[in-house]
């Protein structure tokens, strides 16, 4: 069994290589061929989850479901979020297990676990490189055009969260520290620390030196964390009437809730302020949705002049927007709880039913916000 996952996770890298932007133009899947190999690495992946995954496998039988009654990849059974908080949902033995992320929440509340293997965590990685580097980096060839990064240079990154071994239950911390170092320039660091309370908060010293530094420079900046951390940095610089100028080609990315740590704030509200304290201009704003349960993220549109700003996620992860009265997917503009069905969840589950509210949007979803019901979950509570 153990062999036929690492097949599996070898065979989806190859996947996810064809739907990069650096592969080979007649290397590349069509949409029709994306599709089908979707479909049959679901199904590939649905029954090796239930042979694997006990407490997965003892739903799907509840439910009177197996890897042989399954025909359209969209009813594959999904398990919600809450049952990651009750047991271990993983194909794991305890002896593959090396790391093991929460999810975000209060003290409080039982948080979910999601366990990772060295492999899984190669995929994991696999999975989220290309996708971030597509939103956040896709046009670095036109800022070394622009001559604002020299060839040979990569931009600085600026993370507001606490680092790796101050918080290494976090997949949001994790996802940064592999960026940061894929991509990022040697002096890159994360800028969070832990309150008197265990929860995240800023060093703002560390901060505002890295910021300065990169403008002396005149470098590209990248800002990554969560909206409650923003929210904390634009009151900074508002109470201390700060206004920065970042160097062209500094850009946002943003992530994460408010619940328990900071007012809430709209989304338009928010990035008005980053780009009136810090300069940068709409367009490189960017939002990022994830959660530890997954091995894969969505991004919202990057264009400033569209009307609805859409999550996607990459191809090797689809999303259906379903009724919570009739338990199928909502028509187009329909507003149903966000289910997600990730390939690059091989060691955990294939399909994870969320309480986030979603509007359907093509092949994409807007973000409404938690089900009334649901707990107060976002990055921002994250503890270590």
């Amino acid at each position: 069994m153990h062999h036929d996952f690492t097949a599996y996770a070898a065979r989806l890298r190859e996947f996810i290589r064809r739907h990069s932007p650096e592969a080979a133009p007649a290397d590349r899947l069509t949409p029709a061929e994306s599709d089908a190999q979707f479909a049959a690495f679901a199904h590939e992946l649905f029954r090796l989850q239930f042979h694997a995954n006990a407490p997965f496998r003892a739903l799907c039988l509840l439910r009177g479901l197996t890897p042989d009654s399954q025909g359209d990849w969209r009813e594959l059974p999904a398990l919600p979020t809450e049952a990651f908080k009750e047991a271990d949902i993983s194909c794991l033995s305890l002896a593959e297990r090396v790391a093991v992320f929460h999810s975000s929440g209060t003290t409080q509340q039982a948080r979910s676990r999601h366990h990772h293997s060295a492999e899984s965590l190669a995929l994991y990685e696999a999975s989220l490189k290309p996708w971030f580097q597509q939103h956040l980096l896709g046009d670095l060839e036109e800022l070394i055009e622009d001559e604002q990064l020299r060839p040979w240079e990569k931009p600085a990154f600026l993370a507001l969260t606490p680092p790796p071994m101050v918080a290494p239950h976090s997949s949001l911390v994790h996802m940064l520290d592999v960026v940061i170092r894929e991509f990022g320039a040697s002096d890159s660091l994360f800028a969070g620390c832990l309150d008197a309370d265990v929860t995240w908060a800023l060093d703002l010293d560390r901060l505002l030196f890295a910021v300065r530094k990169s403008m002396c420079a005149n470098r590209p900046l990248v800002l990554m964390g969560t909206a409650f951390n923003f929210v904390h940095l634009m009151d900074h610089f508002a109470a201390n009437n700060i206004r920065y100028r970042l160097a062209a080609g500094s850009r946002v990315m943003e992530t994460g809730g408010y619940k328990g740590r900071s007012r809430e704030m709209p989304k338009r509200e928010l990035h008005g302020l980053i780009t009136k304290h810090l300069g940068i201009p709409p367009e490189r704003i960017v939002t990022e949705y994830g959660m530890s349960e997954l091995s894969s993220q969505a991004y919202e549109a990057r264009s400033g002049e569209e009307s609805v700003r859409s999550f996607r996620f990459p191809p090797w992860a689809r999303t259906l927007v379903i009724s919570p009265e009739t338990g199928r997917e909502v028509a187009e503009g329909g507003t149903g709880l966000l289910r997600i069905i990730d390939l690059a969840n091989a060691w955990s589950v294939l399909v994870v039913q969320t309480a986030d509210l979603a509007i359907r949007r093509g092949d994409g979803f807007e973000l409404l916000g938690r089900a009334a019901a649901a707990e107060a979950r976002g990055c921002s509570l994250m503890a270590a």
